[in-house]
């Protein structure tokens, strides 16, 4: 028998929270009878009921035997598991308008600052966490399911990366500067509701990730997901309130719409309820964030070199290379793209390249693929680019995150499986140019380092996303360093190892290099606060 201890705190809470959500119910279905337009022909427009039925809250104690019997079969894609249908009161953070899931989130994120302390924030993170370790499978397959991404396997693993070794509020630090004239205490504070927008290349790693960092800086976040993606994510986000709602924690900490738009996105981004904007995706949800008029923190493409120069260890490189280009088939905004690699060593690195499991494409494989997975806005545009013609080419949205094995099959080679293609290719070919988010790895010689390094810097046009070398040289490595200047710079291993993977250092799905903050994590998420105690209060020593 499962016993439950529960301090008075606790049962006051739970009391309150119950009676809240009754209120809030009965509230919404008064409104919903008496203001409801009646639609052509004379019905009725209501808010869908929920599914068969059930009862969509949950109660704090409550067991996750649903979510985890939903979890371990994997559910038809547009089929939601994990509480039925989402009505206007919201179930378990799904909402069918953006305003009651904004809303839902403020009136949360009050209470949550109000009632609740650092060890409680800390509680409810270790739910989360212990939540997603528990269904990464079942998060992981949702996913390759609904999305037709990637490699089902590496998607369990990005699970576990961001439930590990995402920062809570550890993060958070106080600073503090005592002096004759009193004490100053620098805090960090939460901003309020965070609107945060997801991509369809991690969906749920990226939900899992931004709001452990939120809520561990005392925010609440209202999600716009990616539609190609909203299921999963629906998962995720019921998956997390009941989470910390079993925890002893409010509901609707975290909130998402449940059919994202762009239109539902405006709600988001105007809403005066919404005081920070986080986007995670492509260059257009950048700019479109950052025109908002409000703090946006924006983590925009990515389209990350390698160099590799003579000194290397070429075998170690080739492994690391490998790993990282082929992780869930090169839809990581961080995954290398290009190789650049001095002559000299050139043959030797494709040995090893081979060795560890890729597959070097003959020019007449590498022509057929280009006429399936790349296209180009130009009519009868050649697979080489000159200025700025790379811009017209773009991956066929298809073949994004597809096996290797597929593209070769595509072509009539049936009898291979590798964990990449390779291709020898110019520095003007589209593939080098556009980050292609395929399993597909262009490599270009050069005559010298200083090449290499020009190349790479050209390649990765300004994004100043990530870089990677392998070299044994130091100054070698330091002037490709400053060079590149990206927010991310491995040396000697796979770009994995940038965000925490096979690496030091913490996790984040949210690399914000165009807005400036770098890798994100929890005090990224915070205002500083300066208190200030004048006059020489409360210092002791004279």
């Amino acid at each position: 028998m499962l016993e439950i201890r529960l301090t008075e705190a606790d049962v006051r809470h739970i009391v309150e929270s119950v009676l809240r959500n009754i209120d809030r119910r009965l509230a919404s279905a008064s409104a919903g009878q008496a203001t409801q337009p009646e639609a052509a022909g004379g019905c009725s427009v209501r808010p869908a009921a929920p599914a068969g039925g059930a009862t969509t809250g949950a109660v704090a104690g409550g067991s996750t035997s649903g979510l985890s019997a939903a979890a371990s079969r994997p559910s038809a894609p547009g089929v939601v598991t994990a509480g039925g249908a989402a009505s206007r009161a919201g179930d378990l953070g799904v909402f069918e308008r953006p305003e009651d899931a904004i809303e839902a989130a403020h009136q949360a994120q009050r209470e949550y600052v109000q009632k609740f302390g650092m060890e409680d924030r800390e509680r409810f993170i270790r739910a989360i966490r212990q939540a997603a370790l528990d269904h990464k499978e079942g998060l992981a397959r949702r996913m390759w399911e609904e999305t037709k991404l990637g490699r089902l396997e590496h998607k369990v693993a990005k699970v576990e990366l961001t439930a590990l070794k995402t920062p809570g509020t550890e993060d958070l630090e106080t600073l503090a500067v005592s002096g004759d004239n009193g004490l100053t205490l620098t805090e960090l504070a939460p901003y309020g509701v965070i609107g945060a927008i997801t991509p369809v290349t991690n969906p749920a790693e990226t939900i899992l990730n931004n709001a452990i960092g939120m809520l561990a800086a005392g925010n609440s976040v209202v999600f716009n997901v990616h539609p190609s993606a909203k299921n999963c994510s629906m998962f995720t986000v019921q998956l997390i309130n009941k989470a910390i709602i079993n925890a002893g924690g409010p509901p609707d900490l975290v909130t998402m719409v449940k059919e994202p738009t762009m239109e539902t996105l405006d709600v988001i981004i105007k809403s005066p309820l919404v005081s920070l904007l986080v986007g995670t995706g492509g260059p257009g949800l950048v700019r479109t964030i950052l025109a908002s008029g409000k703090k946006a923190i924006g983590a925009g493409a990515g389209n990350p070199p390698v160099v590799v120069d003579e000194t290397a260890d070429l075998e170690h490189a080739a492994k690391q290379i490998v790993l990282g280009a082929a992780f869930d088939n090169n839809i990581l905004c961080i995954g290398e793209k290009e190789v650049f690699v001095v002559d000299k060593v050139a043959d030797e690195l494709i040995f090893h390249l081979l060795n560890n499991g890729a597959y070097m494409l003959g020019r007449r494989e590498l022509e057929q693929i280009m006429e399936f997975a790349l296209v180009s806005d130009i009519p009868g545009a050649r697979p080489s680019c000159s200025g700025d013609e790379w811009r017209s080419w773009h991956p066929a949205k298809e073949w994004i995150g597809k096996d290797a094995r597929l593209f070769l099959e595509r072509i009539g080679i049936r009898d291979k499986n590798p964990e990449l293609l390779l291709c020898e290719v110019d520095f003007d070919h589209p593939l080098v140019q556009i980050e292609q988010m395929m399993p597909i790895l262009p490599i270009v010689r050069t005559r010298s380092l200083d090449e290499a390094i020009d190349m790479a810097v050209r390649a990765e046009h300004g994004n100043r996303h990530t870089a990677v070398m392998h070299s044994r040289n130091v100054d070698n490595l330091t002037k490709f360093a400053r060079a590149i200047r990206t927010t991310i710079f491995v040396q000697n291993g796979s770009s994995l190892a940038g965000v925490g993977y096979g690496g030091e250092g913490f996790a984040t799905m949210t690399i914000a290099g165009p807005t400036g903050e770098g890798l994100t994590s929890a005090r990224t998420f915070t205002r500083k606060i300066r208190r200030v105690l004048a006059g020489g209060g409360l210092r002791s020593i004279g």
